[in-house]
């Protein structure tokens, strides 16, 4: 069983709100526009890590995460990728690639507004956790946390953190 705490778009913004979060979890998955190695740095020095860069991120960044990560946790195929779309309107770079090769879950970020769909004809669960961060037209930050076990997603919950708090 693994303890799944999702995020995105912190924009380099990082507080003690997220980090009380980050300790609750066994991992962070951080799906891009992190914004500051300061916000991965703080996220790894409590808990396991991964990430993915997303569009304002810099070279930095870029050198130390990459663009997509695909892996297994807990018996469940993962798929991240900062910019990525929702079932029916999947992003041209990943359109082909996931109706050949559906993963169970599909995370990306980008947009800012938290989404939570399931895919009935690719048979897989698109997770978008919103924003986390403080620059945006968002009026809420928002993160997801779940668990996985024995190839399945349970407990999936929404965090709602107020704006400018």
């Amino acid at each position: 069983m693994q303890k799944i705490l999702l995020l995105s778009d912190t924009h380099g913004y990082i507080d003690d709100t997220i980090l009380k979060y980050v300790k609750q979890a066994d991992q962070v998955w951080h799906a891009g526009d992190i914004g500051s190695l300061e916000v991965t740095d703080a996220i790894k020095a409590i808990k396991p890590l991964k990430a993915v860069y997303g569009n304002i991120d810099n070279a930095t960044i870029r050198r130390e995460f990459p663009e997509e990560i695909r892996f297994t946790c807990q018996g469940v195929d993962v798929w991240m990728i900062h910019i990525g779309g929702y079932p029916n309107r999947y992003s041209p770079q990943v359109k082909e690639r996931i109706k050949k090769n559906p993963p169970k879950l599909f995370i990306c970020g980008h947009s800012h507004i938290l989404k939570v769909k399931w895919d009935k004809g690719l048979n897989l669960l698109h997770l978008n956790p919103g924003a986390v961060g403080q620059y945006g037209i968002h009026q809420v930050r928002t993160m997801l946390r779940f668990v996985l076990e024995k190839g399945e997603i349970k407990k999936l919950e929404i965090i709602e953190i107020k704006k400018g708090s």
